[in-house]
């Protein structure tokens, strides 16, 4: 029987794996990213499973981030809190709340929705509405089509047609058993009507006609709309949560200005 730790740092695991950072680095047993963009969970220090004793590890990412020009930011999971009493009485402000959701995929509330587009890659379109969603600068319209490029498990990209174009989309990638769900997100004057559950219910049917026994996702806490979505699609058991310490940002030289 899977204790709820281990089936925690399986989803934890999975869900690494599903946002992979093509530039990163392990630093005394954890894992450092370093990505670009504007992701918090592809530039940071992150714990794995077994990682011992913080202080090493977060003075070598102080250093990294520093030369990098970057601020440092860490990744603490409840799982794995660590290095939150080296942390908290420094610099470092609390941000991001995130909870982990899960659920089974033993029973399916519908069948699968015809309408829904379901792509193995992101085609111009979805990526075009990505960017405008989530306001994307270059550098994050990049990283996020990196990380596309970095992906090695089986994954499909839904979007829901609506208006002569796109509604709402989410992708999902399959670790083994495992579906994980990201980047959900409707079109704002369409929200209200259903899109975003369309998308995710997608990668659902989907993925359990892969063999899939089971579904996660990480959500921000005070992000009340989307955990209403995630709750009425089954997303009932929150398994932990984590936050972020990010740091100040580097002061710059005129050299570098």
């Amino acid at each position: 029987m899977t204790s709820d730790i281990d089936l925690a740092w399986r989803v934890e695991e999975a869900c690494l794996n599903a946002w992979p950072s093509p530039r990163q680095l392990l630093v005394h047993g954890y894992l450092l990213r370093a990505t670009g963009g504007s992701s918090k969970r592809q530039n940071s220090l992150n714990p794995l499973r077994g990682s011992g004793a913080p202080a090493p590890a977060i003075a070598a990412g102080q250093a990294l981030y520093a030369a990098l020009g970057r601020r440092a930011i860490f990744r603490v999971p409840a799982i794995a809190p660590q290095m939150e009493p080296l942390l908290a009485g420094g610099d470092y402000t609390v941000v991001d709340e995130t909870c982990t959701l899960f659920r089974d995929l033993d029973t399916l509330p519908s069948e699968p929705d015809p309408a829904v587009r379901l792509m193995p890659a992101p085609d111009a379109d979805w990526l075009a509405l990505r960017d405008a969603v989530n306001r994307a600068d270059a550098a994050a319209a990049r990283a996020f089509r990196d990380t596309v490029e970095t992906l090695i498990l089986p994954r499909a990209f839904s979007a829901v047609p609506a208006e002569g174009g796109i509604g709402a989309f989410a992708f999902g990638v399959l670790d083994g058993d495992l579906l994980v769900i990201e980047s959900v997100a409707t079109v704002e004057h369409l929200r209200g009507r259903g899109h975003g559950r369309r998308a995710v219910g997608a990668l659902l049917h989907w993925a359990r006609g892969q063999g899939a026994r089971a579904a996660c996702l990480q959500v921000i806490a005070a992000n009340t709309p989307a955990r209403a979505l995630y709750r009425g699609l089954g997303f009932a058991r929150e398994l932990y949560r984590y936050h972020y310490r990010v740091g100040p940002e580097p002061v710059r030289s005129r050299v570098e200005e």
